[in-house]
């Protein structure tokens, strides 16, 4: 008897690559190293800003919560990616699926959110610095990243009872490696153009609401910054804006790649690799990029380690 609706569903199965068997073995060993750094550099930086006193600052408060948020979305889809890619069972129950697309979908709307509240640190520091430890009181900081938390997963969870409430008719496969909003979409038997608009329209102000703050923030950091006449000092506090702005570009970039274009724009081969750089290879990058281009970060890896030599 054919299934009605989504919850009739016992599970999905998620297709990913199935049809390219070459790409899954290659898949799965890149996969496998680029998830063991992704786990290796968020986890150094959250360590290193927990340990060295010199980094309890807002802005490595902020850094911390962006590195377990990127920790948390990267685990909600990998391993079992992984798993799938190295076997022939491709299901996931219908729980499964709901939750996935509930984490995965919060976490990211929550590290839109934080992106902006980082820049508006930046601003603080370099525009305002005689103020900066006033305005950036820890009270402040910790009600921002919660409210970027909170946020996120009210966003989420809204989306996700939206998508489940849509019947599916006995339609159960993903054309994608993980339950994600668009393959979802597909799966309806019924005109889900309203729905489509509903979500696009949060989307806008979900992406809207941070690249303004964004925008503001670097438009009158840039301002300060010329104000500078020392070009030592201007290097120093470029420098310092350098790698957010380079996440940010990755984040944004690849977010509205994926959810702001007509989706007849692009193939579905195309989207699944869009996926997977946000996914995996943006999670992966994002610790190095602070890591490699910050000297507070490297000098506190360093104090770290000849901790550890000397103790022995």
């Amino acid at each position: 008897m054919e299934q009605k609706n989504g919850s009739s569903l016992t599970g999905f199965i998620l297709l990913g690559f199935s049809d390219q068997p070459q790409l899954e073995r290659v898949l799965f060993v890149v996969l496998l190293i680029f998830y063991l750094l992704t786990l290796l550099g968020n986890t150094t930086i959250i360590a290193l800003s927990r340990l060295d006193p010199h980094l309890h600052t807002p802005m490595y408060f902020f850094l911390s919560n962006l590195r377990f948020l990127d920790l948390c979305y990267t685990t909600s889809t990998v391993p079992q990616f992984l798993i799938h890619l190295r076997g022939e069972d491709r299901s996931i129950s219908f729980g499964g699926c709901v939750t996935q697309l509930f984490f995965s979908l919060g976490l990211g709307c929550t590290e839109g959110i934080l992106l902006g509240v980082m820049a508006l640190d930046r601003y603080a520091a370099i525009c305002r610095p005689l103020h900066y430890t006033v305005i950036m009181h820890p009270r402040l900081c910790a009600l921002m990243a919660s409210a970027s938390w909170l946020i996120g997963i009210a966003t989420s969870a809204l989306h996700v009872v939206l998508i489940f409430l849509l019947p599916l008719c006995g339609k159960n496969k993903i054309d994608n490696f993980y339950c994600e909003l668009p393959p979802l979409l597909k799966l309806a038997c019924v005109d889900t153009s309203v729905i489509k608009s509903e979500i696009f329209f949060a989307a806008v102000i979900i992406l809207f609401i941070p690249v303004a703050l964004i925008t503001f923030s670097y438009g009158q950091i840039v301002r300060a910054v010329l104000r500078i006449k020392s070009a030592a000092g201007r290097r120093k506090a470029f420098g310092t804006c350098g790698s957010h702005l380079t996440v940010v570009s990755l984040f944004y970039g690849t977010a509205i790649y994926a959810y702001l274009q007509p989706s007849n724009n692009h193939s579905q081969d195309q989207g699944k690799f869009i996926a997977l750089i946000y996914t995996i290879v943006t999670p992966m990058v994002n610790p190095f990029i602070y890591t490699l281009r910050n000297k507070d970060v490297m000098g506190a890896m360093k104090k770290v380690l000849c901790r550890g030599y000397d103790s022995r």
